[in-house]
């Protein structure tokens, strides 16, 4: 590891988390490290475009040179590009939102989102990062993910958004458990109050999970008795779709019903 790409990764970070705007003397104690070299970082990161500083504050702030590289990501990202239709004809039949996500760490990030063809004015969640148990997608990638890297989740202290987050490891457990039979995973307020999804593991050419896709929207109408199955089944038939698309093998769910 090089010491100073990984400290510049850190500032990034701090300031996408904690920001918008952070002095050197508070970057330097967050990060543990001299006032000078944080210093010397800041310019460095400034000269590439990638932080601004505020000229009143002497504050930084992330640079805008940032939303070509997340950009430029988003546009190479096959799991994306692929689900573009798929997402599109899925918001359609389940007049719902739709999101596909991949698992970054201990978080799923939101590669794409598709509007509900029909309701209030929305906000586009390209971009926004939830903790894995909170959310179906993350229940639906992480259910498939490999052996070591399951335990390693497991192994951690649940993240709680609200009241009905589970914290219970076994209980997360069981419900990984239960989504290769049925193919699909809930979530039922875990991470927005009044939200709920269903998604649905996707697969690539080698038969390895890579992200996932699932339905956002009210509790009242995503889990009602009347649609919760129904929307499952379109869920999970999209995501098999979606997966033959990037060359899964058939059984490339290793027992989900795909």
């Amino acid at each position: 590891m090089v010491q100073a790409v990984h400290r510049a990764v850190r500032i990034l970070r701090e300031l996408a988390a904690t920001g918008p705007r952070l002095g050197v003397t508070e970057l330097a104690d967050r990060l543990g490290v001299a006032k000078p070299t944080v210093h010397a970082l800041l310019r460095t990161l400034e000269a590439e475009g990638l932080v601004v500083q505020d000229r009143s504050s002497s504050k930084y702030q992330l640079g805008p040179d940032l939303v070509q590289l997340g950009n430029a990501y988003l546009d190479t990202q096959e799991l994306r590009t692929r689900a573009l239709t798929w997402a599109d004809q899925l918001a359609t039949r389940a007049n719902e939102a739709v999101w596909v996500a991949v698992l970054t760490g201990d978080h799923i990030l939101v590669v794409h989102h598709a509007f509900r063809p029909e309701g209030a004015v929305q906000i586009l969640e390209v971009g926004a990062r939830i903790p894995w148990s909170t959310c179906a997608l993350g229940k639906a990638i992480v259910a498939f993910a490999p052996a070591a890297e399951r335990e390693r989740l497991l192994a951690a202290e649940p993240a709680v958004l609200t009241g009905a987050s589970i914290t219970d490891p076994r209980q997360l457990a069981v419900q990984l458990q239960e989504i290769p039979r049925t193919g699909y995973a809930v979530e039922e307020q875990e991470s927005a109050i009044g939200d709920a999804g269903i998604a649905s593991p996707v697969f690539d050419r080698s038969g390895d999970v890579v992200g996932a896709i699932g339905i956002v929207g009210p509790v009242e109408r995503v889990l009602a008795e009347a649609a919760r199955q129904e929307l499952a089944v379109a869920v999970r038939e999209t995501a098999r779709h979606l997966s033959r698309d990037l060359g899964a093998p058939r059984g490339a769910a290793r027992g989900a019903v795909v």
